[in-house]
């Protein structure tokens, strides 16, 4: 049993259920003919985005200078999407990505462009949360009347990324500004780098999976650290660094092992 708290337009409500939880319910004609106070049986088939009461931006929904019904419909159409592709997917982000996407268009709006710096790192690490991004365009710009850039479609893989891993959108760019700064350590240490070559992709997602590793405290498996020390100085002493910055950033301990299993990657980039 739902009670209506808003109806937000034609398509979508702010529902509470028998528990005083908030829920969004998205679905064409969801809210027609509705009134608040109304109670509803079940959604009528309409999706049902549970709202976190952490959650600030609950204040926003639907309000002229917060998150309009029109961006959450945008942010579950992209959710929608993600699901086709990844499994096990939440849909907790509806409401982070719904603000992104509004307040994108108000820059829009405004003539305000922001850069995003991490393009090809982003493209690299999360390559099929930035196609879904990129494969949105149309219907962002159908609706809500914006172009979508390079830029703007990595914003949006980050929290297409967010549904994917819990993380916040946040943390999560802040793990890409650490492995983009980890990848010009290296770039600085062997020469000029082809960020297109797959090695340079190889190592870039390897970093990210170090970093996953550390945070939640896995073990390497894999002890290569006196042969790639002994055979391949060079390598192993600037995997060494990179680890002593991922610690630094991450405010964590590595695992020592992960300096050789990193260093035969970035052997392949040396000069033979």
């Amino acid at each position: 049993m739902y009670t209506i708290t808003r109806v937000l337009n034609n398509n979508a409500l702010l529902v509470s259920d028998d528990e005083n939880n908030e829920v969004i319910l998205l679905g064409k004609g969801a809210g027609f003919g509705r009134k608040t106070g109304e109670k509803l049986s079940d959604s009528g088939g309409a999706r049902e985005f549970r709202l976190s009461k952490e959650d600030s931006r609950r204040e926003m929904i639907g309000t002229e200078a917060g998150i309009g019904p029109l961006y959450l419909e945008i942010a579950g159409s992209v959710i929608e999407k993600a699901e086709c592709v990844f499994s096990g997917f939440s849909s907790d982000i509806l409401l982070p990505l719904a603000d992104h996407i509004a307040f994108a268009a108000k820059r829009n709006q405004d003539g305000i462009y922001i850069p995003n710096p991490y393009i090809p790192d982003i493209k690299v690490l999360y390559p099929k949360e930035f196609s879904i991004a990129w494969d949105c365009r149309d219907l962002i710009l159908e609706r809500a009347g914006y172009e979508v850039t390079e830029d703007e479609a990595c914003f949006i893989a980050l929290h297409i990324h967010s549904g994917l891993s819990n993380e916040a959108v946040s943390s999560t760019i802040h793990y890409t500004q650490v492995i983009s700064s980890c990848m010009k350590l290296i770039e600085k240490r062997t020469g000029r780098l082809d960020h297109s070559s797959p090695v340079y992709a190889r190592i870039e997602s390897h970093i990210y999976y170090l970093i996953d590793r550390a945070r939640n405290g896995e073990p390497v498996n894999v002890n290569l650290n006196r042969y790639m020390a002994t055979t391949y100085p060079r390598a192993y002493s600037i995997a060494q660094d990179v680890l002593g910055f991922v610690a630094k950033q991450l405010e964590t301990e590595t695992d020592p092992m992960e300096a050789g299993y990193l260093a035969v990657n970035i052997e392949r980039l040396l000069p033979d």
